[in-house]
This record gives structure tokens, sequence and C-alpha cells, in this order.
């Protein structure tokens, strides 16, 4: 199987990538299985300045590696430079805060001397997605690495030179061959990687079919999963909110990275009487969206990554306007090369449409307009992700209402929804489970070890021992 980098502006090929044969995975198992003994005894001093060193040339990079995403997936040129400078702050974070966060914990047990320490597992598998090529996997690796652990890369198949270049990222910030290592391989490796004892742990980014296959056969191995799925993300707009700065957040929240985020707002939900205003200012907004070369400062969506995204999401759009969803606005695929879709908004989905029910994974929004501020809660939480969520209000009892009542990982007030390094990250319900960043992102692949040193003086008879223990 080759791997290609399809400009997705055009459709056409630009490079192709030949996949890594079983020998060479094997390889690369071998030489992980081999680097971790060693790697995880390196200093906390040691890995920081490697990761400090990837900080800096993700930084003086982001140019390189800025062009490098937008012509493989397509997503703007500033969005993409800003992109590899986040993943620099994600780096610099870890490289300042891993050896406190996982420093030995004394836990009170007089007389005995009790605490908790933090190991890494061994080679963590990441089986990552297109969307943020740079971002899903640093956030993965900066703790990773940082804690002790070697990986390993699956990449989605349309993003090879990003694959590729974090491989050299991190070899070039000094980390030792085989701590950070690329798989060229098909999605239909996974269960064998999986399956292959070397591997101690699995995270994915990706949709729900995949978290669930991924999720089952890491269960059967009995391995520690971290699943970051898709997202139906709600955006609640109350009529205390301040309506201008909400739907200029509402449009930028549905149209970053060209529509295609997990945690992109997809539902806009307001209760009356605001409802109207709202959607006349939306959709106006919407329409004046600046569609065209992701390459050029001026353009704010730019075409989806693959011609199947693009053609799924039309279809999605397609059948829940025949389910009775009302068109606002876009909704037509157009004709040429590259896989353009427009700015799209339908109002009033029916229960179980796509529109209602699924990920919209591109520049569709979905309006929906609720009866009062508790019906509004109710639609935000009738659906199967728990991602994120956004609630505009300046009631701080609505605000109460919102954070204690909203069935998501993520709970923001007044602003737009966004990873960062310092916050957890990962959702409930059909979104996944575990968390990504800050501390907790860090402990998802260590064991958490009980150390308890039983002094002389609380030495009991072993019958009372074993009662005790009962």
């Amino acid at each position: 199987m080759a791997f290609a980098t399809i400009d997705p502006t055009t459709g056409r090929t630009l490079r192709t990538f030949t996949a890594h044969s079983p020998g060479e995975v094997e390889a690369r198992l071998r030489l992980a299985q081999e680097t971790f003994p060693t790697f995880r005894h390196t200093s906390f001093t040691e890995r920081a300045g490697w990761m400090n060193r990837a900080a800096e040339l993700l930084e003086g990079e982001a140019e390189r590696y800025g062009r490098m995403m937008t012509e493989e997936m397509g997503k703007p040129l500033e969005a993409a430079r800003a992109e590899a400078r986040k993943c620099a702050s994600a780096c610099r974070y870890y490289a300042e805060h891993a050896e406190r966060f996982l420093a030995d914990e004394p836990v009170e047990t007089p007389p005995d001397t009790s605490y908790v320490r933090y190991q890494p597992l061994g080679p963590v598998l990441a089986i990552m997605p297109w969307n943020f090529p740079f971002w899903q996997v640093v956030r993965f690796a900066a703790p990773a690495l940082m804690a002790g652990n070697v990986g390993l890369l699956k990449h989605a198949h349309n993003v090879p030179q990003c694959a590729l270049a974090l491989e050299d990222l991190f070899l070039r910030a000094g980390f030792p061959q085989g701590a950070f290592q690329t798989l060229l391989v098909d999605s239909k490796a996974v269960r064998g990687l999986i399956e292959d004892a070397r591997i101690k742990a699995v995270t994915l980014t990706g949709s729900e079919g995949a978290g669930r296959d991924v999720g089952q056969h890491s269960g059967r191995q009995l391995k520690k999963v971290v699943l970051e799925l898709g997202g139906s993300d709600p955006f609640i707009v109350l009529p205390s909110a301040d309506l201008e700065l909400a739907v200029e957040a509402a449009v930028k929240a549905r149209l970053i990275n060209n529509g295609q985020s997990c945690i992109a707002a997809k539902r806009f939900i307001v209760p009356d009487p605001l409802y109207p205003e709202f959607e006349r200012r939306f959709v106006e907004r919407m329409r004046r969206a600046v569609v065209g070369d992701p390459m050029e400062p001026r353009t704010e969506v730019g075409p989806l990554a693959t011609a199947g995204i693009r053609d799924g999401l039309h279809e999605q759009v397609e059948r829940s306007v025949a389910a009775g969803a009302k068109l606002l606005l876009g909704g037509l695929k157009p004709s040429g090369p590259g896989f353009w879709y427009p700015p799209t908004v339908l109002a009033h989905p029916p229960p179980g449409s796509p529109a209602y029910t699924e990920e919209m994974f591109g520049p569709v929004a979905v309006l929906l307009r609720a009866k009062d501020t508790r019906d509004a809660l109710r639609i935000a939480n009738d659906s199967p992700f728990g991602l994120g969520s956004s609630v505009w209000t300046r009631d701080e009892a609505e605000q109460r209402l919102f954070i204690d009542g909203l069935e998501a990982g993520s709970v923001f007030v007044n602003g737009m929804v966004a990873s960062d390094p310092r916050l957890p990250f990962g959702g409930v319900k059909a979104s996944g489970h575990g968390r990504e960043l800050a501390r907790h992102g860090l402990l998802e692949f260590l064991n958490i070890k009980t150390v308890r040193r039983v002094s002389e003086a609380s030495t009991v008879p072993l019958k009372t021992q074993a009662q005790a223990n009962e």
C-alpha cells in the first residue's frame, strides 16, 4: 500500500510514500522494546532538555510545518502555523511540570512509611487522526515521553509527511532512537499491533466506530486505552448573553479547521424569544465567511480533507433535509476539482435525523429552537456525544445550572471550547473515556504503584495480620 499527499484544493496527488513492510514494522517494535528499559531511567532533566529543544524546533520551523499541514489536509495556513506553536507550548508545559507531577506522593499510614510512585508502562501505540496532524500527536507524545514511556505512531493515511516529520522532530530534538517512531501502516494492521505483547497501552483519537473497535480489541488484551472520539458540541445562547459577541464566536467555533474539529460547536441552541434574531445574524455571518485557497491570509474556510469526507457530509445534509430539516444556507456540493463544501446552515432537524443525532464533520451548523432555559439544557444533553460544550449567559444562576447539568467533558462559559495543555481534555458517553493533557494526561499511561514500608514497631502476629487483610 502507498500513502499519498493529496492536495485537497485540487484533488491532485503530490507525493506518495511506501508503507512499512511487516519486517520494518517488526524492527520498529523491537527497537521500541529495546529502547524502553534505558529510556525510562533517563532523568527528568534530560527529557526536559530534549522536550524544550522540540519546542524550539516547532516554533522555529512553524512556517514549514504549517505549509505541510495545509498541503496535506487543507486547513488555513495561519491556523496551521498556530498549531505548530501550540505544540511547542505543550512541549514546554510538560518539560516544566512533569517531574513535579510525577514525584512520589507520601501517604500518612503511621507507624509505617507509605507513598505512591508513578512508573511508565512501556511502548504506547497512538492511533491519530488527520484533522490536527501535529497537535493530536504532540498532546499524546509530550506527556508520554516525559513520563518515560516510548511511543509508536500510527497516523492517518492522508498525512504521511506530517507523520514522518514528527518522528524526525523528536530525533532532532535529541530523544534516543526508538523513543518515538512512526509506523506507515494501514488501519487493518492496528489489530495485530494491539495484540502484540510489546505494546503496553493504546490511545486513539478518531471516530466513534474506530473507538469501539480499538476499545474492544484493547479490552480483550487487558490493555489500558484512552479514547477521544467524536462530538456534537452544543453552543447555547441565552437571553442575557452579549448577542453580537456570541454570534461571532459561534461562527468561528463552527468553522474552525474548516469545520473539522471534534470540539467545534455543531448544535446551536437558542430559546425563545431570542432565537429569530440569533438565526438572522448567524446565517448572515456564515454567508460572509470567506471560502478559498487555504494558503491565502483572508481565507476562513478551505476544502475538506478528502473526497470521502466531503461526500459523506453532503449525504448527511441531504438526508437531514429529506427528514424535515430546513436548509437556510449552502447545502450544494460544488462541481470541479478539490474537496470543497460551502458553509451550510440547517434549522429544526427532527430527532433521529442525521443533523440532530450524528456528528457533522465539516462547515455545517445546526440551529435548534428551545422553549426556555431548561428546555435548552434538555436539548443540549439529548445527544449520544459528550465532549465539549459552550454556554453564553451573564446570569450566574444560569451559569451554575449549565456547569452542573451539561453532560460533557468540558463546559466553557462565555467562550468557545478549546484544548489547553493546562486543562484535562476528554469526553463522556460516545465521546470516549480517559483524559489527555494537564496532569491527567501523564497519569493515563503509568503504573500507579503503592509502596508501604512496614515498621518493625508495627509488626503484629501473622494471625492478626491475616485477619486485618480479610
